[in-house]
C-alpha cells in the first residue's frame, strides 16, 4: 500500500529533496540492519534537527503513517527495519557536553558510543554501557535498546546510569527533564498522561505478586519487553516516563538527548584465561567470582575455543583440550597497581579449590591480555566466516539465573544438538548468567524456517518456563522475540506493557510489531535473503561495524550497503529480473565513489575488504588495457608527461593568477563532468630536476631510498611555507641521522603499481610491483640494507605477501621511529600541528606511532576526530573531488589553531591542504625542522 498523497506532499515541504529517498537502491540500502529481517521502506528521510522530527511525528500521526527511527542500524533483532517510513539520523546529531569533570556527559543520539568514551578517557571516565558494537552503535540505539556488554552488568546500563533525557512523544510533545521550564510546561499540557502513568505505577506496586515478579526479572539482565521496572522503581511519573523510554526501541517516542552518570575507567588491568575440565566446575567458579573484585568474566564453551584454536597467536594446548572443557576469561581493574595486585590475590585464592585443565595466568602485559580478549572477540566472526554461502549467522542472547548457569548451559547444548546446529558455539557474560549462542541458519526453504521455529520454541520454553530467565538479555526484543514476550512475562505483565504502549502511542504508528506484536508469527516473516554475490564478500553479516570509517558514508553508500546492493543485483541477474536502472545507479554510488582503501576490513568482524570487491568490479569495466600496458612499459615517459602538465598549470597560474585559474579550471571541470581536475591552491608545483645520485660515504650505514613516483613529480604547492621537495627533505634528514643514502637503479621507471591496481588493471599493477621488488633486492644487496619508502600507500602495496622475502621495507613512521630518532636531538616546537594517519599508515599498524613521534616534535598535537580516511585515494581527489570534500567536511573546524599538518602521503596531503586551509606536509619536514645530529 502506498503512502498517503497528503503525507508525501507535506514531507516534500518539510525536508529538502537531497534528504528524501524513495528510489530502489536507497530504500534497500538504508533499509538493511544487522538483523536477519528484511523490510524495504517506502520512504527514507534523513533528519538533521529536532524540529524536523517533531514535524514528521505530528504529520505521521495526522495521516496514520507508521514510522521507525534509526541510528546506526547495528541492532540484531529487527528493531531498525520497516516497510513504511524510515527516519534516519543525519550528521547533525553529534553534540556532547562533559559536565562536572566527567562525572556526567550529555549526548545527542548520533554520537557513537566509542566517541563518547574517547571524550571521557582523559578524565578517567566512561559511559556505563559497553556493547560489542560500541565502535559503530550510536547513543540513540544504545539507549533505545538498553544495551549493556561485557563489563556493564546490570548496574551500569543506561537505565541505571540515566541522569536526564530529552524526548519527543508520539503526539509531538517535547520534554527536557533537565530544563525546569520544559518540565513545567510538560506537567501542565500532559497532566492526564502523567496522572495515568502515576496510577499505573501505584497499581503495579500495590500488586505485590506482579511487583515481586518485576523485581525478580530485573535481578537478571533483561531487555525482553518494555522496562516495567520503571513502575516499581519510581513514583514520579516523569521518572517513570524517562525510564520506560530506555529499552523501548523507538516504540514509545524519540530520544533526542540523554545525560549519563559516568563510571570510572580504571587504568590498571590484568586478564587471565582459565580452562576448567567441565561446564559444571566452570559455572561453580562463576558463582564464587560473583563476589570477587572482577570487572568481567566471559564464559567460552569447548565449541567456542575450537572455533578459534587455529588462529594466529593461540596457545598450542587449546587444540588438545578435553571435549567437556569450559573456559573463563577473567579481567580485574583497579585505580592503582598495588590495589590491582591485591585484587588478583583475592581472585586466585577464591579459585584455588577448583581443578584447572589449562590456564594463562593473570597478566598486565597489554600484548598478553589483548591476545586473550582477541580469543573471545574472535568467536562470533569465526562462525560467521565458515558458514555456507546463502545462510545467515544468528546470535541469540539469553539469561539464566547464575546459580543455575551450569544446568542452563548443558540444556542449551542439548537443544543445539537436538536441532542439529552442529557448528553452534556458546559464550557470554558469565557473571550475569548471560549467554550468547551463535549458529548459522538458512531461510531459503520452508523446512529450514520450520527448523528454526521449532528451535526457538524450545529455547523459549527452556529459558522462560523452566528456568525463569530472560530471552533477551541485552540485544533488545525487536521482532525476533515479540511473540514470546507474554510467555516470558505472563498475562498480567504483558497486558500492562500493552497499556503503556497504547497510552503513549494510541494510534500505534511508532515502530509497529517491534517489542509488542499481535502477530504470533512475526518472527518468521520478512526473513532476510543472503544470496551469493562474490566470494570476496559472501561472508558479510551486514552488521555495519565498517560504516564509521568509510569516507563515502553519507555521500553515496557504505561498505555494508555496497555489499547489500551487489547481492541484490546478482540475485536479480540470476532470476533474469530487469535491473539495468539499478546497475546504472550502482555504478557511481557503489563503484566510482568508493575510495577502495580498505579501512572497512579493519572494523569488519570477518575481515572483509569491500575495496577488493570494488577493484574487481572495476577490472571487469576496464576499457584501455593497451594504454595501461603502454604506460606500464614506458612509465618514465608517462611521468614526464605528468610533470609537463604540472608545468603548464603552474605557468598558467603565474600568467593569469591563482584566482582566475581556480575559476577557469572549475568551469572546465564542470563542462568535462569532473574528468578534468580542478586547480586549487593546494595543487603541487612540478619537480623538474631530481638528484638521484647516491651518497658517497662508504663508512656510514646504508639505507636504500625508494622515492615514490608522486614524490618524483609533485613538489610543494606555490603557497606552501615549505618549498623544499620531499625527496630533498627526506635525503637531508637521513643524512643528518648518519646514513648513506642509496637510490635504486632506473628509479624513474619504477612504480609500485598502485595507480593500475586502483583502476582494475591487476596484471599491469603486479608487473610494476615486481619490477620494484627486483630493483630493491639489487639495491639493498640482497636485503642487507633497510629500505625507506617515502609514501605509505606505496609501502603497503609493496609489503603485501612479502613475508618470505629478505627485503625489509619501511614507511616513514616506522623507519623514523626505529632508525632515526635515537640519532637526533629533538627540541619540540611551540607551534601546534595537526596529524593525519593515512589509511595505509593504519593498515601498517603505525597510526599510534605517528602520533607519538608528532608529540615528541611538537608541544601541541591535534588529531581531528572522526576523520579516518581522507577520501583522496590516489587520484580520486582529482576525478571524484566530492568524495574528498565529504570525507574532510569537518576538518577545517577541527584544526583551528594549527598552522600546519603532517601525514605520509603526498596525494592525501593535497586534499588535506585543500579542505583544511592549512599546509599538510610529510612527517620528515617536522622531524627535520626540530632536530639536530647527536654529538
Amino acid at each position: 500500500m502506498s503512502l498517503p498523497a497528503a503525507f508525501l506532499t507535506e514531507v516534500q515541504r518539510l525536508i529538502p529533496a537531497e534528504r528524501r529517498f524513495d528510489d530502489p537502491l536507497s530504500t534497500l540500502a538504508f533499509g538493511t540492519d544487522a538483523s536477519f529481517y528484511r523490510l524495504i521502506p517506502k520512504l527514507v528521510i534523513r533528519v538533521e534537527s529536532e524540529a524536523e522530527v517533531i514535524a514528521l511525528i505530528k504529520l505521521a500521526q495526522a495521516e496514520q503513517v507508521p514510522i521507525t527511527f534509526r541510528a546506526a542500524g547495528t541492532s540484531l533483532s529487527g528493531q531498525a527495519v520497516t516497510d513504511s517510513v524510515l527516519i534516519v539520523l543525519g550528521e547533525h546529531w553529534n553534540g556532547r557536553e562533559v559536565r562536572h569533570k566527567g562525572a556526567q556527559i550529555r549526548l545527542q543520539p548520533g554520537v557513537i558510543g566509542a566517541q563518547a568514551n574517547a571524550v571521557l578517557a582523559p578524565l578517567g571516565r566512561k559511559i556505563g554501557p559497553d556493547p560489542a558494537s560500541i565502535g559503530a552503535a550510536k547513543i540513540g540505539g544504545i539507549v533505545a535498546n538498553n544495551s549493556s556488554g561485557m563489563c556493564c552488568g546490570t548496574a551500569h546500563n543506561t537505565y541505571h546510569t540515566l541522569a536526564g533525557m530529552r524526548l519527543v512523544l508520539a503526539d509531538g510533545t517535547l520534554l527536557d527533564t533537565e530544563d525546569p521550564q520544559s518540565v513545567a510546561i510538560f506537567r501542565q499540557i500532559q497532566a492526564p498522561l502523567l496522572a495515568q502513568l502515576a496510577e499505573l505505577g501505584s497499581q503495579t506496586r500495590a500488586n505485590t505478586e506482579l511487583a515481586a515478579r518485576i523485581r525478580h526479572k530485573y535481578r537478571l539482565k533483561n531487555t525482553t519487553g518494555l522496562s516495567l521496572n520503571a513502575l516499581v522503581d519510581y513514583d514520579d511519573p516523569l521518572d517513570i516516563l524517562t525510564h520506560l523510554m530506555v529499552g523501548s526501541e523507538g516504540t514509545l517516542g524519540f530520544i533526542s538527548a540523554v545525560t549519563y552518570d559516568t563510571v570510572p575507567e580504571h587504568p590498571h588491568k590484568a586478564s587471565a584465561l582459565i580452562v576448567f575440565p567441565s561446564v559444571d566446575i566452570c559455572c561453580r567458579a562463576v558463582t564464587v567470582l560473583k563476589t570477587q573484585p572482577v570487572s568481567a568474566v566471559e564464559l567460552l564453551d569447548r565449541r567456542s575455543l575450537r572455533s578459534v584454536e587455529n588462529k594466529p597467536g593461540m596457545p598450542d594446548w587449546v587444540r588438545g583440550l578435553s571435549e567437556g572443557a569450559c573456559a573463563l576469561l577473567i579481567e580485574s581493574r583497579a585505580a592503582t597497581q598495588s590495589l590491582l595486585h591485591e585484587q588478583l590475590g583475592q581472585v586466585r585464592t577464591a579459585l584455588a579449590e577448583y581443578p584447572v585443565e589449562q590456564q594463562v595466568d593473570f597478566s598486565e602485559d597489554p600484548k598478553v591480555y589483548n591476545q586473550l580478549w582477541a580469543i573471545r572477540k574472535g568467536t562470533f566472526p569465526a562462525v560467521g566466516a565458515v558458514r555456507p554461502t546463502g545462510t545467515t549467522v544468528i546470535i541469540e542472547d539469553v539469561t539464566f539465573p547464575v546459580e543455575q548457569l551450569a544446568e542452563g548451559v548443558n540444556r542449551l547444548l542439548e537443544l543445539l544438538d537436538k536441532h542439529r546446529y552442529d557448528e553452534a558455539i556458546i559464550f557470554g557474560h558469565a557473571l550475569e548468567g548471560n549467554l550468547h549462542f551463535v549458529f548459522t541458519q538458512g531461510f531459503d526453504d520452508p523446512a529450514q524456517v520450520a527448523r528454526y521455529d521449532a528451535f526457538m520454541q524450545d529455547v523459549a520454553q527452556l529459558v522462560t518456563v523452566e528456568f525463569g530467565g530472560s530471552l533477551k538479555a541485552e540485544h533488545g526484543t525487536g521482532r525476533n522475540m515479540a511473540p514470546f514476550v507474554e510467555l516470558e512475562w505472563g498475562k498480567d505483565a504483558y497486558q500492562l506493557m500493552w497499556q503503556i504502549k497504547r497510552l503513549l502511542d494510541p494510534k500505534g504508528i511508532l515502530n509497529p510489531d517491534v517489542v509488542l506484536s499481535e502477530d504470533p508469527q512475526i518472527h518468521l516473516k520478512n526473513l532476510k535473503p543472503m544470496p551469493a554475490a562474490d566470494e570476496l564478500v559472501d561472508k558479510c553479516i551486514e552488521c555495519g561495524f565498517c560504516e564509521p570509517v568509510c569516507p563515502s558514508n553519507g555521500l553515496t553508500l557504505t561498505p555494508r550497503q555496497r555489499i547489500v546492493m551487489w547481492r541484490d543485483i546478482q540475485a536479480k541477474e540470476r532470476s533474469q529480473t530487469d535491473n539495468q536502472a539499478l546497475k546504472a545507479d550502482y555504478q557511481y554510488r557503489g563503484i566510482d565513489s568508493c575510495a577502495a582503501t580498505g579501512l572497512c576490513a579493519q572494523r569488519c568482524p570477518v575481515g572483509i575488504n569491500t575495496g577488493d570487491l570494488v577493484r574487481k568490479l572495476r577490472s571487469t569495466q576496464t576499457q584501455s588495457p593497451r594504454l595501461a600496458r603502454w604506460l606500464a612499459e614506458h612509465f618514465d615517459t608517462a611521468l614526464k608527461g605528468s610533470v609537463l602538465m604540472l608545468n603548464l598549470t603552474n605557468a598558467a597560474r603565474k600568467l593569469i593568477g591563482q584566482r582566475a585559474l581556480e575559476k577557469t579550471s572549475a568551469i572546465l571541470s564542470c563542462i568535462s563532468r569532473e574528468k578534468l581536475p580542478r586547480w586549487t591552491r593546494a595543487m603541487p608545483q612540478p619537480i623538474s630536476v631530481v638528484n638521484l645520485s647516491s651518497t658517497n660515504a662508504s663508512e656510514k650505514p646504508r639505507v636504500v631510498y625508494l622515492a615514490s613516483c608522486v614524490s618524483r613529480a609533485m613538489g610543494p604547492s606555490a603557497t606552501d611555507q615549505e618549498q623544499t621537495p620531499l625527496i630533498d627533505k627526506t635525503r637531508a634528514l637521513l643524512e643528518k641521522a648518519g646514513y648513506q643514502v642509496v637510490f635504486p637503479d632506473n628509479l624513474n621507471k619504477l612504480c609500485c603499481g598502485q595507480p593500475w591496481a586502483s583502476k582494475g588493471y591487476a596484471e599491469q599493477a603486479d608487473l610494476k610491483r615486481q619490477e620494484v621488488l627486483e630493483a630493491l633486492l639489487k639495491a639493498s644487496r640482497g636485503g642487507q640494507d633497510p629500505i625507506y619508502c617515502d609514501t605509505s600507500p606505496c609501502t603497503l602495496r609493496l609489503v603485501k605477501d612479502l613475508s618470505n622475502s629478505p627485503l625489509d621495507i619501511y614507511e616513514p613512521v616506522r623507519f623514523i621511529r626505529s632508525h632515526v630518532l635515537d640519532r637526533l636531538e629533538i627540541t619540540p616546537q611551540e607551534t601546534p600541528i595537526a596529524v593525519h594517519a593515512t589509511c595505509s599508515t593504519q593498515h601498517l599498524g603505525q597510526a599510534e606511532a605517528l602520533i607519538e613521534i608528532a608529540k615528541r616534535c611538537a608541544k601541541t598535537v591535534s588529531v581531528p576526530e572522526n576523520i579516518h580516511c581522507c577520501g583522496f585515494a590516489g587520484d580520486k581527489g582529482f576525478t571524484t573531488p566530492e568524495l574528498n570534500r565529504h570525507a574532510l567536511r569537518t576538518l577545517k573546524d577541527s584544526v583551528q589553531g594549527c598552522t600546519e599538518g603532517i601525514s605520509t602521503s603526498r596525494t592525501c596531503e593535497i586534499g588535506l591542504t585543500r579542505e583544511s586551509g592549512i599546509d599538510y606536509h610529510g612527517l620528515v619536514y617536522l622531524v627535520d625542522r626540530v632536530s639536530r645530529p647527536k654529538n
